[in-house]
């Protein structure tokens, strides 16, 4: 498919009017979105940010409060990684790219280094298993539309991320991943590429893909380790997760805590559930064993001299205590900053978030906020 170029005269918004607010407003329209953003400092690893999921990936997507973002951004708050429906760009309505690079562009505006995640549908990710040819054509179509929106924004400021969590195996995904490279360098030479491994994106899932042959790339991993204390009484599935409440951290199997909590599952008759928490607590997860991930996320780091993002991390606040989550959260913070890794928090204002709504100001959890940002490390 033809790339799609943005050349109609677009309208701005009273939201890209107030991310432009303080400049000189250009009058002559189409403009170039880099030129017309106030300049930002070159950041190699975007930092200190958070998922926006729930914008762009539906058609009805609920845009945050500017009100909402300024908070954030003068809380000390630099990177917002944002999910995009590959789906909703492939066929190249000029509606869609319009409010994709709107609210990209007030996110610039606004202060914020920016991750634009080509991230799969469950449809999407349904085909890349019983039509993987067929699923892969459609990320490129997304990125081949996609790619006039971000070039005509700041290469450093705004970073196309290839594929969320690749539904592939590591060859068919390396083979993808170039393809989707040249695909964006055909149009943005310039701006730094993210990937992250196949095929859940995971820490682990590193050691043995190599990097881009590229100049300009990051590479992203999420972690959420373990599962059962991130994830537990998650509510969308009928994962034995659902099943596991209030697990604290640190935690070793033999704690009695856990022990209790074992023996609960069991008397109920999960033996799924219980051996699921036995087996993810067959060593101890503690501050020391995060720490240990990182660090050799950090030695692949440097042997690869390759800049490293997490770019997903969280505890689910369903169930959880809050200071285990709160402690957990800054252990990973700590490893990955000591190890020169930029992060993303999973995400702002649902479940793993730390916000009651994207379009208040009020409602913001103070101790997650200066856990993330440091404050009294």
């Amino acid at each position: 498919m033809r790339a799609v170029e943005l050349v109609s005269p677009l309208t701005v918004s009273r939201r890209h009017a107030l991310a432009l607010a303080g400049g000189a407003l250009l009058t002559t329209l189409p403009f170039s979105v880099s030129t017309a953003l106030p300049a930002t400092t070159a950041r190699p690893v975007p930092s200190r940010g958070f998922n926006l999921p729930g914008w762009f990936e539906r058609e009805e997507g609920i845009a945050p409060a500017t009100a909402t973002l300024e908070k954030l951004r003068q809380s000390g708050f630099e990177t917002i990684r944002l999910p995009v429906n590959g789906d909703l760009v492939s066929a190249g309505d000029r509606a869609v790219l319009r409010r994709i690079r709107d609210g990209v562009a007030e996110l610039v505006g606004l202060g914020f280094a920016v991750l634009v995640d080509m991230h799969p549908s469950g449809d999407l990710r349904a085909a890349f298993e019983h039509d993987p040819a067929n699923a892969a054509r459609r990320v490129v179509l997304a990125w081949t539309a996609l790619r006039a929106v971000i070039a005509d924004l700041p290469t450093n400021s705004v970073y196309p991320e290839l594929l969320n969590e690749p539904p592939m195996e590591r060859a068919a995904w390396l083979e993808l991943r170039q393809q989707l490279a040249s695909t964006l360098r055909a149009r943005c030479p310039l701006h730094t590429l993210v990937w992250g491994p196949a095929r859940f994106q995971g820490i682990w899932e590193i050691a043995d893909t190599p990097p881009l042959v590229d100049d300009r790339q990051i590479a992203a991993v999420h972690y959420y380790a373990p599962m059962a204390f991130t994830h537990q009484c998650e509510n969308w599935d009928t994962s034995p997760l659902a099943r596991i409440a209030n697990l604290p951290f640190p935690a070793t199997r033999d704690m009695p805590q856990v022990r209790a909590l074992v023996s609960r599952l069991r008397a109920a008759g999960d033996e799924e559930a219980a051996s699921l928490v036995e087996k993810e607590l067959s060593d101890p997860w503690t501050e020391a064993r995060i720490a240990a991930d990182f660090a050799k996320l950090g030695r692949w780091s440097s042997a690869h001299d390759c800049p490293v993002i997490l770019n997903e991390f969280g505890v689910l606040n369903f169930c959880v205590d809050p200071a285990s989550r709160v402690a957990w959260t800054r252990a990973v913070r700590k490893a990955a900053e000591a190890n020169h890794i930029g992060w993303a928090h999973w995400e702002l204002d649902q479940g793993f978030g730390f916000i009651a709504s994207r379009q208040s100001t009020e409602g913001f959890d103070p101790q997650m906020i200066a856990t993330l940002l440091g404050d009294g490390d």
